[in-house]
């Protein structure tokens, strides 16, 4: 999928090695955008972006997102306040995915369920996996209630 807001893809020599942002949005028109602290270099989340949600990141210098769930735009912070200001904005080699390093005002987190990480959990490697498979915690705590910040808004996870 292409957007006219945008170089269009013509070789694969100018989207390697090219001076032109030439992104590659799937089949559903998004493009994977992963999040991570400017300062500990910690991943922080794993979003997804439409052509409008990356033209609003480019042009506002804070972080847009399409929620694939809700199917809407969303500018992250807007509700929680824990706005992501884009320190650098990279696209990968093949421009299928892009990589923002953020600076998170308030407590630094981004993670709905209240960490500073929406990775917050290892999972054990080395054994075959069971239905019973632990999750180890990585974040001892919460660095927010998510109840005091988004009082009985919808979860927005669909399982």
């Amino acid at each position: 999928m292409s957007d006219s807001r945008f170089a269009k893809r013509l070789t694969v020599e100018q989207v390697e090695e090219g001076h032109q942002l030439a992104p590659k949005f799937d089949d559903q028109g998004v493009i994977a955008a992963i999040a991570t602290d400017v300062n500990t270099g910690d991943v922080l989340m794993l979003g997804y972006m439409n052509a409008e949600a990356l033209e609003k990141t480019i042009e506002t210098g804070e972080a847009y997102y399409w929620s694939r769930s809700r199917q809407t735009l969303w500018h992250k912070g807007a509700t929680s306040g824990l706005v992501q200001k884009v320190v650098d904005l990279r696209v990968d080699d093949d421009q299928d995915a892009v990589w923002l390093k953020v600076d998170v005002a308030g407590s630094g987190a981004s993670c709905h369920v209240g960490y500073m990480s929406c990775f917050y959990r290892s999972i054990p490697t080395g054994e075959k996996p069971t239905p019973g498979l632990e999750l180890e915690f990585r974040e001892d705590s919460k660095t927010f209630d998510p109840q005091d910040v988004y009082g009985d808004a919808p979860n927005p996870t669909k399982l």
